[in-house]
């Protein structure tokens, strides 16, 4: 089995103009200043508690911190899908994977019933197993949504990659013995990436031919 582990914002799904609403939306409820568009997305990537952490004054308490997240919960499970959409090119990459029998999963930092809402809306059955926080999944760079998504498909980390737009998605696969593509078109500053990827790619046609790569390593392996 061959496996390929994405990241879902910033990797295969534009969303940040939809957190970027849904967290000025609580903010503004409970009286608090709004933010930018650019200062969102440097809050994203580490789960939405933190987004809403950083996204309020730093000497908020953490009752109003978790006021704030349910406002932000409610909000946003009505309005994920505003402005959301896939990457130009991403559906061809998962096409590709789903006909040569690799197994798409994702892995992602956002709460876990807002991952199998946007992953069953906008891929399908293109992705097979979508992971988020939860009780029982801890939040990224843990690497136990890796190793759990490998171990239930039956996938050696020899034939697994991981894709994904941020540093926490670096040290997850570094965590969890996994190769990290990383791209550039997410959240992440690009400089950023640079200087802790040796593996970027700049489109999703970039990221195709790195995993057909991949793929054809991993069976010439088997055969």
């Amino acid at each position: 089995m061959i496996c390929v582990i994405f990241d879902l914002d910033g990797t295969l799904l534009y969303t940040l103009e939809d957190l970027w609403l849904s967290t000025n939306y609580a903010l503004k409820s409970l009286g608090y200043n709004e933010r930018t568009l650019e200062e969102v997305r440097g809050f994203v990537g580490n789960g939405v508690k933190k987004l809403i952490e950083r996204s309020l004054p730093d000497d908020t308490d953490e009752a109003a911190v978790n006021e704030c997240l349910e406002i932000f919960r409610c909000h946003y499970s009505k309005n994920s899908n505003t402005h959301t959409r896939p990457y130009e090119g991403i559906l061809d990459v998962l096409k590709y994977l789903k006909k040569e029998g690799v197994v798409s999963a994702v892995n992602s930092n956002k709460y876990d019933a807002a991952v199998k809402k946007l992953c069953g809306e906008y891929f399908g059955d293109y992705i097979e197993i979508a992971l988020g926080e939860s009780q029982t999944c801890p939040r990224k760079p843990s690497p136990e949504a890796v190793n759990r998504i490998l171990d239930t498909v039956c996938c050696k980390k020899s034939n697994a990659v991981y894709v994904g737009d941020s540093l926490v998605d670096i040290m997850t696969a570094k965590n969890a013995g996994l190769p990290c593509i990383s791209v550039s078109w997410g959240y992440c500053a690009q400089e950023k990436l640079v200087e802790n990827s040796a593996d970027i790619v700049h489109t999703p046609l970039e990221l195709l031919a790195k995993l057909e790569a991949f793929v054809k390593k991993c069976k010439d392996k088997q055969s």
